[in-house]
């Protein structure tokens, strides 16, 4: 049966991965658990940043009672690293487009580390951030990369070959903007 291979927070957009059955399940898991499948967002958030590039570094801990994060610059007892690479895309009025690239995956994490250094995203009135322009949080999944087995068609049915990793087939899935993060910034922000 279909089963999803990972999530993303309530009110954002873009790209869910789900395994057709128990083998792709067991394949996506295992790339998700050694850290091969790569995640990009893109987000809208308040200000212009002052390095156009960065790695972000913090811990984490969630509250499950009240669903929110605490983020912290020093590593405490019950906090998690996170580390958060990002890139501008565009700057727009008061906003920024970002380009996020998630190193670690933590629940809120781009939120609250945008939030944590005086971005927090647009319409992300949990971490800081104003409803004024956006109804919900300006975060969307973009692209998903991952490497998978080579294999072919048999009478028998799909027979997986287990390949050295240069020779696996690299799969790159996409989302387009939607369109109430590209209002934000007026026309395609991606053209660029």
């Amino acid at each position: 049966a279909p089963a999803l291979c990972n999530r993303i927070d309530r009110n954002t957009g873009g790209i869910v991965i789900a395994a057709k059955n128990a083998e792709a399940l067991r394949i996506m898991n295992e790339k998700i658990r050694n850290d091969e499948l790569s995640k990009f967002y893109l987000a809208a958030v308040h200000g212009h940043m002052p390095k156009k590039a960065d790695t972000l570094h913090g811990y984490l801990r969630k509250d499950q009672a009240n669903n929110i994060v605490d983020i912290s610059t020093v590593k405490k007892p019950g906090y998690k690293e996170i580390i958060t690479k990002y890139r501008v895309l565009d700057e727009n009025n008061s906003l920024s487009l970002v380009e996020v690239e998630l190193v670690t995956g933590r629940t809120h994490q781009i939120r609250v580390h945008f939030a944590s250094i005086g971005h927090p995203l647009a319409g992300d009135d949990l971490y800081g951030g104003s409803r004024e322009r956006i109804g919900r949080q300006a975060l969307h999944c973009a692209e998903q990369r991952f490497r998978v087995p080579e294999y072919e068609m048999t009478p028998e049915g799909i027979r997986i070959t287990a390949p050295p990793l240069e020779q696996s087939r690299a799969v790159t899935v996409k989302s387009p903007l939607p369109p109430d993060l590209w209002a934000l910034f007026g026309e395609d922000p991606l053209e660029i």
